[in-house]
């Protein structure tokens, strides 16, 4: 991942979500956490270390920097 990519791209480049449509209903509802926290912001830019989880999927950052 690239510095400043969204969450709602993020879910949708690692394929927990199959559309952009997808990615806002789960983060929307609720299902997202980031850090341990509930985030709400599609376009939350995601940074190095950010762990992000829905239900079973854990995902832990890490950015290319260019």
């Amino acid at each position: 991942m690239e510095p400043g990519t969204k969450l709602e791209q993020l879910l949708k480049y690692t394929d927990l979500a199959s559309t952009g449509g997808e990615a806002k209903y789960l983060i929307q509802s609720g299902l997202v956490r980031v850090n341990g926290k509930k985030e709400i912001r599609r376009g939350y830019k995601i940074k190095e270390g950010d762990i992000v989880e829905i239900e079973d999927e854990v995902l832990n950052v890490s950015l290319l920097l260019k």
